[in-house]
């Protein structure tokens, strides 16, 4: 049985927008429909916004029955590696990639920008599904003449193939951080976030100095190919969520056949904020019995207690299906803004005092057996 439940959810803040408005996922150049080893592919018609993008279309892959194939990836030399690749590129010496591609992936009525950012590494820095990079944005650091930026962290939104599934491109999902004077109401450019305005404001073409990969604690697990995954983002802490599912439905991986459940949870502020909404409903459609999709709506619905709709809320809506599902050795993941853990520990505490459990002790347990994955910023 599929679930696609639009409710309410997110937590967000001002953010403006100089990109014409458009909605897509990956432009259509990402797939060579001459090459015949894509083939057959399932076209999704993509919502168009204000007519910019009629001739291109989002491309996914039905993975219901093994008739269906999927895309085909490469190198696979890229699953040989016992272990995942770590700070391979250094913040003294970071990797000069470049630009692919940077696409504005929410509708007009979205509260600010998030683009959707392809570059290109060349296959020089490899990474695994859940790790990070680090950017280092131009300019000298304010608070350290002469020195280089920060670097500033952003969780991949591919997976190791790529959009381009050739192991040469990383994505980021990234919203532009802009500030607002709360006495005027006007923006304030010299306040706007140096490395999210500069990655927004890219042109292909355009080089950029990453560093990594990091991180572990978000890494998908693989041993078993039939667990379930339950993530939970809010707003752009999708993007490790969006590398999974690629890796799990839409490409052809030989040493992975995902045949678990996966299931998503996001909470965004309304329907034009939606993140890679196309591809998730493709999948939900193509494997109805290992996709689920749950999304809140904080500024369109109501809680079952008349509030606005966070994605805690829907989680407490399926909290006992959530917990048996935990108790059985299911991996929950959290990505997004950090005060999104509050209100969701809150949560899994009521529930589990509501089945008279202690939830201090469920969640040590949790950890202790590594089925409690976060990654918040």
């Amino acid at each position: 049985m599929s679930h696609l439940a639009i409710s309410q959810g997110s937590l967000t803040a001002p953010v403006g927008s100089d990109f014409s408005i458009r909605r897509s996922v990956f432009k259509a150049q990402t797939i060579n429909f001459n090459d015949k080893s894509w083939a057959p592919l399932l076209p999704l018609d993509l919502k168009i916004k204000n007519g910019g993008l009629r001739n291109q279309r989002i491309v996914c892959m039905s993975v219901q029955q093994a008739s269906v194939p999927k895309v085909a990836v490469s190198p696979l030399q890229l699953e040989d590696a016992n272990e995942p690749p770590l700070n391979t590129y250094k913040p003294k010496e970071p990797y000069t990639a470049t630009i692919r591609s940077v696409e504005r992936i929410v509708g007009p009525k979205a509260p600010g920008e998030t683009c959707h950012i392809v570059i290109d590494h060349g296959g020089n820095v490899p990474y695994w599904e859940g790790q990070s990079y680090g950017v280092i944005p131009p300019g000298e650091n304010p608070k350290k003449p002469g020195a280089p930026q920060n670097v500033r962290l952003y969780s991949i939104a591919s997976s190791r193939y790529g959009d381009y599934f050739d192991g040469k491109t990383t994505s980021l999902c990234v919203r532009r951080a802009v500030y607002y004077d709360p006495e005027t109401g006007k923006e304030d450019p010299s306040k706007n976030g140096v490395c999210s305005n500069f990655l927004c404001n890219s042109k292909p073409g355009d080089k950029i100095k990453i560093t990594g990969p990091a991180g572990k604690i978000m890494l998908l697990p693989e041993d078993n190919p039939n667990a379930t995954h339950i993530m939970i983002a809010t707003g752009t802490g999708v993007a490790p969520y969006r590398g999974y599912l690629r890796r799990m439905f839409m490409e052809s991986v030989p040493k992975f056949k995902f045949g678990g459940l996966a299931w998503l949870f996001l909470g965004v502020a309304n329907t034009d904020s939606l993140l890679y909404d196309e591809e998730f409903t493709k999948y939900l459609k193509d494997y109805p019995d290992n996709f689920r999709y749950d999304i809140a709506l904080s500024r369109e619905h109501k809680n079952n207690r008349g509030g606005k709709m966070y994605v805690q809320d829907k989680i407490e809506e399926y909290s006992d299906e959530i917990f048996k599902l935990l108790d059985d050795g299911a991996h929950i993941y959290f990505c997004g803004l950090r005060g999104m853990m509050p209100g969701i520990q809150e949560t899994l505490k009521r529930v589990a005092d509501g089945r008279g459990e202690n939830w201090e002790e469920k969640l040590s347990q949790l950890k202790k057996n590594k089925q409690w994955h976060v990654e918040v910023y």
